[in-house]
């Protein structure tokens, strides 16, 4: 099947690359007659409906269309101006086309447009829970590590035992995994950073090539498949209509070292961001440095009113060494040491990655856009351990094309996206000996025989519709449906022999059809309340699958879960006071945990089910603003009550208890502070 709708979708991949050229050679020194520009959100990069562009002159007022396009009688200076974002003063040439960007306004977050969902909208009209973290967000923790960021935000917890070793979960999904992060989707723009077993890898990219992040949580978004716990969409940085050079430097404990450079070269209608950085840190323990070094080029370039493109692409460079984890005893007594045998094989990562990708978007009028991207990523990686040594190498590609509309049902007004995504990648790794035990003390790692050598071949395709009903001025009603296919082929090309049975084999998933129903409602202008029902999956990984004989397991179910929420968002206090608020249930079935059979072997079973049930809060307050100071207090409170509804694993019943790996509760408090000379700062507990 997966070869099929790769023949099918691979000359469409040509025919959008040969549109494109064509596109470009021939319309990029041409724009629409009938428009004097575009007005942008400045994160997103996504065009913004019914601005308000006033001639301060003469007060004449026209608005931005639902293509961000607009026109005007005469040259002059305009206020530009939307609720939800801060107001911008342009001189506007009638005889220029313009690009005119506008930053969201950090103290009306829920006004600011989110496209979560593939459907821009404001937040406030959101039927699911999504967290927005800004450029406000990000500077106010160091800009090396994104565990302190994320776990500001209420229902997300990331664990970081190093720079480069850390685990996600969101509303404690993804806490059994053993290492990583799995059963998370995340993306950056419109390209898949999680590969084809549903592990997912953000903490390697650059903060400071980042714009925004967007967090949905919970199993309520139909646009992205498979994330059982949520999705993150991390958005790349660039802006129109100036040229900036930067360059930060950080320092910080157990010799962190960090330097970024950035150029954004800004134009009436291209704006290309270039960042480079260096991080090096010793670590807190022995065999703990860190050395990575990144590259991030993002760039949009408007063809036209109707055509623009948008080019990504990231490539790092990473060298890690690995302290592993400590018993109890070396714990309490000596925390800053490494696993004696990761000390002594001096344990670590070197790895090459990169991802490329080029999403067109399309106008074909006034009611329905096209957006396609196509994209490739690689990964090398040498990693010695203890137990062996694994090389591995990986190579992806894929395509994503959906369209948006717009159109009226019963004489109300119905949003819709229908699209679909492909992705494949191969993956090849092999094992050897670590023969450091027999060579003297500090030598570290020695490559010794080949063990084992695998190729993986997984391969995916999504099928997705998203809707929004507007079943009055103040209710929406969502609707959504995706249908995915995911399948593995293994080959084993090492050498069979009695102790080596050959494990070659294919797993092929059931097709899953994951629904999802919502609804928004406003009580007043500020205030606005929501629920949704929804249903996520999480692929297996192919080792998962392998059981101690080398077959493959063929009766391994997929987990599975229903999300139950109702929450609230809104302005109080005279707008103020921004608040959100959510209580939820998650139950998952066919709960899959790892059983270990040796030191780097585990299998998967299916072990029960799991029942999530929480509590997410978050308070954010305006105390003082004037031309001089600005003063915002913020709280995020996370309850949390996870419990194993059903757990038996052989002999051994854990029923009714708590969930593993997962804090009970979590409460940050902080004062944002800025002084109109540029001096800024915080304080958080």
């Amino acid at each position: 099947m997966t070869e099929l709708l790769y023949l099918f979708i691979a000359p469409f991949m040509l025919k959008a690359l040969a549109i494109l050229f064509v596109t470009f050679i021939f319309t990029s020194g041409m724009l629409a007659q009938n428009y004097n520009g575009k007005i942008l959100d400045n994160t997103k990069g996504i065009p913004l409906q019914n601005v308000t562009i006033i001639n301060i002159k003469n007060l004449d007022t026209t608005f931005s269309d639902s293509n961000g396009n607009f026109k005007i009688k005469e040259s002059g200076k305009f206020k530009i101006e939307r609720f939800g974002y801060l107001k911008k003063i342009v001189n506007v040439d009638i005889s220029n086309y313009i690009i005119i960007e506008l930053i969201g306004d950090p103290l009306q977050l829920n006004e600011v447009i989110i496209t979560t969902t593939h459907l821009p909208k404001s937040l406030k009209r959101s039927t699911a829970s999504i967290e927005i973290i800004g450029q406000n967000d990000i500077l106010r923790y160091n800009n090396a590590d994104f565990s302190p960021i994320l776990n500001n935000e209420p229902g997300i917890f990331m664990q970081s035992g190093a720079l480069n070793t850390n685990r996600i979960t969101i509303r404690g999904i993804g806490a059994r995994n053993l290492f990583g992060t799995s059963k998370i989707r995340a993306y950056f723009k419109d390209i898949p950073l999680t590969n084809g077993s549903g592990e997912t890898t953000i903490e390697d990219f650059e903060l400071g090539s980042l714009s925004e992040i967007e967090i949905i949580k919970g199993a309520t978004s139909s646009s992205f498949g498979s994330g059982l716990g949520g999705t993150i969409l991390l958005k790349p940085k660039y802006n129109f209509n100036h040229t900036k050079v930067s360059s930060d430097f950080t320092v910080g404990s157990f010799g962190l070292l960090k330097k970024l450079s950035s150029l954004n070269i800004g134009l009436k209608k291209n704006a290309i961001n270039f960042t480079h950085s260096i991080t090096k840190s010793n670590g807190y323990r022995d065999n703990n440095d860190y050395n990575r070094n990144t590259f991030t080029i993002s760039s949009k370039h408007i063809l036209n009113a109707k055509n623009d493109i948008s080019v990504l692409a990231s490539f790092i460079k990473l060298k890690a060494f690995i302290p592993s984890s400590l018993n109890e005893s070396d714990f309490e007594n000596k925390p800053s040491a490494a696993a004696f045998t990761w000390q002594r094989s001096k344990g670590f990562e070197d790895s090459d990655r990169g991802i490329v990708g080029i999403t067109w978007t399309l106008q074909h009028n006034k009611s329905l856009q096209q957006v396609t991207s196509i994209f490739t990523s690689f990964r090398n990686n040498y990693e010695p351990r203890p137990f062996n040594i694994l090389s591995e190498n990986s190579l992806a590609y894929g395509i994503r094309s959906r369209l948006l509309g717009s159109t009226r049902l019963f004489k109300k007004k119905l949003n819709f996206t229908i699209g679909g995504e492909y992705f494949k990648d191969n993956y090849k790794y092999k094992t050897f000996e670590n023969l450091y035990e027999n060579f003297e003390d500090g030598t570290g790692s020695v490559e010794g025989d080949e063990l084992s050598n695998f190729k993986e071949k997984r391969s995916y395709y999504n099928l997705f519709l998203e809707s929004d009903y507007e079943l009055s001025s103040r209710t929406t009603f969502t609707f959504g449906i995706n249908l995915n296919k995911t399948s593995y082929d293994l080959e084993d090309r090492f050498e069979v022999s009695e102790n080596n049975p050959d494990q070659s084999g294919e797993f092929k998933f059931k097709t899953i059809v994951s629904p999802k129903f919502g609804i928004s409602h406003a009580l007043t202008d500020h205030i606005h309340i929501f629920s949704s029902i929804s249903q996520g999956f999480s692929p297996i990984s192919l080792s998962e699958t392998l059981l101690p004989n080398g077959q493959v397991n063929q009766d391994l179910k997929p987990e599975t879960g229903w999300n139950y929420e109702i929450g609230s968002r809104g302005l109080l206090a005279k707008g103020k006071l921004q608040y959100n608020i959510s209580v939820y249930r998650l139950n998952i079935s066919n709960l899959v945990v790892s059983r270990r059979t040796a030191q780097d072997e585990f299998i998967g079973i299916n072990a029960g089910e799991t029942r999530h049930d929480g509590l997410e809060l978050k308070l954010d307050y305006n105390g003082l603003s004037s031309d001089k100071i600005k003063i915002n207090n913020y709280i995020n409170y996370t309850l949390n009550n996870f419990k194993f509804d059903e757990f038996i694993d052989g002999d051994s019943d854990f029923s009714g208890n708590d969930l593993t790996g997962v804090p009970s509760q979590v409460f940050n408090l902080g004062v944002d502070y800025s002084f109109n000379f540029g001096l800024y700062g915080n304080f958080n507990y």
